[in-house]
């Protein structure tokens, strides 16, 4: 047999072994694993995202293993992801495909790339990361999942990303890139680069994606109320305003219907081409996290992970609950989400730690409540 055959069968029979492996836990057993690897929250998105991540799976498997011709199955899906930040888009999509499933999973920033790549990268190279999130292997990463971040960035008038030499190209509104996205969200052919360069006589691979899944993320603030004027705008009467609909359009933290991310129309209105909003079998609304579900990942997460380092450096670590409600109360009027729970507690031990790590002196570190502020000593 000629080496090159050898390898490619070799390549093909490790890829076989590898979706037959492939864990396909039940819809509710994936909901309730997320949960035990400490997200909580965003039942009704998790619920989405837990029936795509299995309907996936069993894609693969049927057309791979079983056989089944992919004409007579659904296509693959792509879903977009809304809510404010902190919310958990991007947590719930690694933890997912990535911890559980143990997908290839390629966590892209959109608002690095341009339509040709002579202003940030080239939008092909987003399946360079899936490539290398593959161990370099074409085949695992054309049944994986590309996690588009900041998806919102990339909206006609909202990219106001700085690029060195910025304004020496015509891709200067995002526009560009969502063309390019176009074609790779379909069944498509793309050369794939093997390496993240501009040079086009880099060695590349033609990759399928016709399996990969493409999840996009993003806050989209002043989302609602582009919506809520178009809303208005169908209503009778005159007069109505902003504040007709209780909404700040400072704030961040604010919570999306369906039937708000469900009119293409209004993504229309906030710079995205219709037929790229079109490409998403479903939108998925996130809600902002409430005070209970901030405490809970707080407790059980971030408050873990410190007392663990605490401990490591000799030290025990005590935190008062009314501590935990100070710092929730913080983040829900800074709109920071889960995000700003980890900084809160890590600025005010920060003096404490830099002091003390390393000095092998040991002791009990308390945070308490003095004058309407956290404090932290030694004892």
């Amino acid at each position: 047999m000629e080496p090159n055959r050898k390898v490619r069968k070799q390549g093909l029979e490790h890829f076989i072994k590898f979706v037959r492996e492939l864990p396909s836990p039940s819809p509710q057993a994936m909901f309730q694993a997320l949960e035990d690897h400490g997200y909580r929250g965003q039942r009704s998105a998790r619920r989405a995202l837990c029936l795509m991540a299995y309907r996936h799976i069993k894609r693969i498997k049927r057309i791979y293993i079983d056989g089944v011709d992919r004409a007579e199955l659904p296509r693959k899906s792509n879903f977009l992801c809304v809510g404010p930040t902190g919310s958990g888009k991007t947590f719930l999509v690694e933890t997912l495909f990535g911890k559980i499933l143990k997908l290839p999973t390629a966590l892209v920033d959109i608002t690095t790339y341009s339509e040709t790549g002579y202003v940030g990268q080239d939008p092909s190279t987003i399946l360079t990361r899936l490539l290398h999130a593959a161990d370099e292997n074409p085949m695992l990463a054309s049944i994986g999942i590309v996690c588009l971040d900041e998806f919102d960035k990339i909206a006609s008038g909202q990219n106001n990303a700085i690029f060195a030499g910025a304004g020496t190209t015509k891709d200067v509104t995002g526009m560009g890139v969502q063309r390019e996205l176009l074609k790779m969200l379909e069944a498509s052919e793309v050369v794939v680069p093997l390496d993240l360069t501009h040079s086009s006589y880099a060695d590349h691979v033609v990759m399928s994606t016709a399996d990969i899944a493409f999840i996009a993320a993003g806050a989209f603030s002043g989302f609602q109320q582009i919506a809520h004027r178009r809303a208005m705008r169908d209503q009778i009467g005159f007069g109505r305003d902003q504040a007709a609909s209780g909404a700040d359009p400072d704030t961040i933290a604010v919570d999306f219907s369906a039937e708000q991310v469900e009119n293409v129309a209004n993504f229309q209105a906030y710079g995205f081409l219709p037929e790229l909003v079109a490409r998403f079998t479903r939108v998925v609304p996130f809600c902002a996290l409430d005070a209970s579900t901030l405490k809970d990942i707080l407790r059980t997460d971030v408050v873990i992970r410190m007392t663990r380092e605490f401990k490591l450096e000799g030290f025990d670590l005590a935190i008062d609950e009314v501590v935990l409600d100070h710092i929730v109360e913080d983040a829900l009027r800074r709109e920071t989400g889960a995000r700003g729970l980890s900084s809160t507690v890590t600025r005010h031990l920060e003096d404490v730690a830099f002091s003390s790590f390393g000095l092998d002196q040991g002791g009990v570190v308390r945070v308490k409540i003095v004058d309407d502020d956290l404090a932290v000593e030694i004892g």
